[in-house]
């Protein structure tokens, strides 16, 4: 991985809490833990936006119909694999 080198400023207290994090262990370097930090911080940012898409959804018309035909078209083989499994067990 390719690292690119930048500048952060950080208050203080934020900074002694990475270096505190460092000194037990949980994280060998500052760029470690930043960098671990941010990714999450991004794929958070990313699950809200998913959610945001299927709270959408959840409004849409043409969603909703889809979904009632979806479930009408596979009701029969959702059966089938319902007895199937109950007989299996």
């Amino acid at each position: 991985m390719s690292l690119t080198r930048t500048t952060v400023a950080l208050p203080a207290d934020l900074l002694h809490g990475i270096d505190a994090v460092i000194r037990t262990g949980c994280a060998s370097t500052r760029n470690e833990f930043l960098a671990t930090a941010i990714r999450r911080e991004l794929d958070r940012i990313r699950r809200v936006a998913v959610d945001r898409e299927f709270d959408a959804m959840a409004d849409d018309p043409i969603y909703q119909e889809e979904g009632r035909r979806i479930v009408e078209e596979y009701r029969l083989a959702d059966w089938e694999a319902l007895r199937i499994a109950e007989d299996d067990s």
